[in-house]
């Protein structure tokens, strides 16, 4: 299982995926867990309605959804535990597209940009941290 989740192909390919998803999510988890760039932080973050009735308790949801961005940043900026990093993210985005962004499609309430997002996420569990990544030096040292 571990050496499922940690192998990737020595490809340039999702370095820049694993990247840019890192600046975004590092800088919106930021904003929502220190309230870095003018953000919330989390105390105001976690006061904000929730997008579903059945997430309870709302700090739960909101701070795991958090945290969820600011670790699965860096996990993909590290391009350690890629896939775990992409996954984590993936299941946020989607839970904001569904229950917050729908139906909207456009800019700046709407899917369209959290449905790229979604789709980058699934680009890196199908690839895995590429050529610079963690994941590669672990698989590599394992193989010797």
């Amino acid at each position: 299982m571990f050496r499922r989740l940690i192998s990737t192909s020595a490809t340039w390919i999702p370095l820049p995926l694993r990247l840019a998803m890192a600046t975004i999510f590092v800088a919106h988890g930021a904003q929502k867990v220190f309230g870095s760039f003018n953000g919330p932080g989390l105390q105001k973050w976690t006061s904000i309605p929730l997008p579903f009735s059945f997430m309870k308790p709302t700090w739960l949801w909101l701070g795991a959804a958090a945290f969820t961005e600011l670790i699965g940043g860096i996990l993909l900026f590290l391009g350690l535990f890629t896939r775990l990093g992409a996954f984590l993210i993936a299941c946020t985005m989607v839970t904001a597209l569904a229950g917050v962004h729908w139906p909207n499609f456009f800019m700046p309430q709407g899917i369209e940009y959290r449905l790229a997002l979604v789709a980058i996420c699934l680009a890196l569990l199908i690839s895995g941290g590429g050529i610079a990544s963690v994941d590669l030096a672990m698989s590599a040292g394992r193989r010797r």
